[in-house]
């Protein structure tokens, strides 16, 4: 592909920095040993952190999809009731790995350019007289459309009709990169994995769970195994597994956990915020529509972009990569062929951002999309009127 650096701008698996890779650059140690222990106990300390939560975080060897599956076989039982919302592709394959379980669902259709409407889920709720919902099981930021749930206006509703049901969240794109607080927000269950604010390659699923989660998962009838948190939670006390873990991608977790903690959450998640607003500003320039409509559920983690009629997203994404080296993110099933991605997470900052933007307003060009020029010209506007610190009060030299 000639030289230069490969821009993976797909909204996850994200790449991964020059000093997690270094990190996970080690040999496989004795996962039974003193040493080793230490080692997931720093880890295990680190996602409390990261997912803002003083109880228990248990760390699979899997995808983000063994995380969900565990979030379900070990609160819930074959023929319970719970509530979801269509709000793109992830939250209906969530879905319907629950129905697989002999779970009925309740499933919001939606139209997949908005999060997760709180009032619907409250009239739901408040119409449950029986309590017959045992949870309401929600994506957070939507990885296929753009969208971000509102998880504490969530909490609120569930709250507000004093409704007994778990609430289980899918963190997987948005931990580490967007605003979130299992803890303050009383979220029973929070779902994750590595490849995406993570900023690892993918391999670690992730369930963070309430103490209300833990009673559920005392008393529900679903069988499990590999999944058992109760399994984890015992060896996890001092810092071992039940199984062999993913030792080096745990070397890798306790450095990407260091870098966001040196950066400080708040200033990751207000980066993210900064970089998706230029993201928008350049597509609203270049005459594009984003495909969230809802600006209070903007991703800070992708942005999702709609292509004009008759041009296929697709073909565009392949004049980028041929052109320019760059991957964007597929439009998925309901949206296939109609959007292109562009994500803006983990390891990414001003200047690897433009570099994405300017990509895009190139091929956009090249392949013959109609469009407005100057889009990158708009994000930058953006960035320099929002630094991200002091440089508003530089002093000019020999003053």
């Amino acid at each position: 592909m000639g030289q230069g650096r490969h821009f993976l701008q797909i909204p996850g698996p994200s790449p991964v920095p020059d000093r997690v890779l270094r990190a996970m650059d080690m040999p496989v140690i004795d996962h039974r040993s003193a040493e080793f222990g230490e080692l997931g106990r720093t880890v295990l300390e680190g996602a409390q952190k990261v997912f803002q939560t003083s109880g228990p975080v248990v760390i699979f060897p899997s995808s983000g999809t063994g995380a969900w599956e565990a979030a379900i076989v070990n609160t819930l039982s074959p023929g319970d009731k719970v509530l979801m919302v269509e709000t793109g592709h992830f939250a209906t394959l969530w879905c319907n790995m629950a129905k697989r379980w002999g779970i009925e669902v309740d499933f919001i259709p939606g139209d997949w350019r908005r999060g997760a409407d709180p009032a619907e889920l409250e009239a739901k709720l408040a119409a449950d007289k029986a309590h017959a919902f045992k949870a309401v099981m929600v994506v957070h930021n939507e990885t296929s459309t753009g969208a971000t749930s509102r998880i504490a206006e969530i909490r609120a509703a569930i709250d507000r009709v004093q409704h007994p049901a778990l609430l289980m969240v899918d963190t997987i794109s948005s931990l580490g990169s967007v605003d979130y607080r299992h803890e303050d927000w009383k979220v029973d269950v929070s779902v994750s994995c590595s490849q995406k604010g993570f900023m690892l390659p993918p391999g670690l699923g992730f369930n963070a769970i309430s103490q209300k989660a833990l009673a559920a998962s005392r008393t529900n009838k679903m069988p499990r195994s590999y999944w058992d948190w109760d399994e984890m939670l015992k060896p996890n006390a001092k810092g071992f597994f039940p199984y062999t873990p993913a030792t080096n991608l745990l070397y890798g977790l306790r450095e990407a956990v260091a870098m966001l903690l040196e950066e400080g959450l708040d200033k990751v998640f207000a980066r993210h915020q900064r970089l998706a607003a230029a993201t928008r500003a350049a597509v609203n320039h270049w005459g594009l529509e984003v495909l969230c409509q809802e600006p209070k559920d903007f991703s800070p983690v992708l942005t999702a972009v709609l292509m004009p009629p008759g041009y296929d997203a697709d073909e565009f994404r392949k004049v980028v990569l041929d052109n320019y080296n760059m991957s964007l993110g597929s439009g998925l099933s309901k949206v296939a062929g109609k959007v292109f991605r562009i994500g803006h997470l983990g390891e990414c900052n001003e200047l690897t951002l433009l570099a994405a933007i300017t990509g895009v307003e190139m091929g956009l060009a090249v392949a013959g999309v109609p469009h407005r020029a100057g889009g990158v010209d708009a994000a930058m506007t953006f960035l320099e009127q929002r630094p991200p610190g002091n440089a508003s009060h530089l002093k000019v030299v020999g003053s």
